[in-house]
């Protein structure tokens, strides 16, 4: 019969993954470039308005150069929009 537990061979499972880098990259009123990166999400949190495009893994990007506009949809969605510069 063992005498200790396995001490820290449970405590090293799953701790060394990286992060993803997730979340708003370009905020409401801030200036953006074309193919810009606004924000980096899982699912459809934010969903693409007008001037801006969704790639597969549910990135919205800038498709003109323009300053950035959230609005709400719903209660817990948000669209993004790119308002040209004049």
């Amino acid at each position: 019969m063992a005498k200790k537990k396995a001490g820290g061979s449970k405590a090293q499972q799953g701790s060394n993954v990286i992060g993803k880098r997730l979340g708003i990259k370009i905020h409401d009123g801030q200036s953006v470039g074309p193919g810009q990166i606004i924000v980096r999400q899982r699912g459809r949190k934010f969903i693409p308005g007008t001037n801006t495009g969704m790639g597969r893994d549910f990135t919205i990007f800038s498709k003109i150069k323009g300053v950035v506009e959230y609005k709400f949809t719903t209660k817990t969605k948000r669209k993004i929009n790119v308002n040209e510069q004049a």
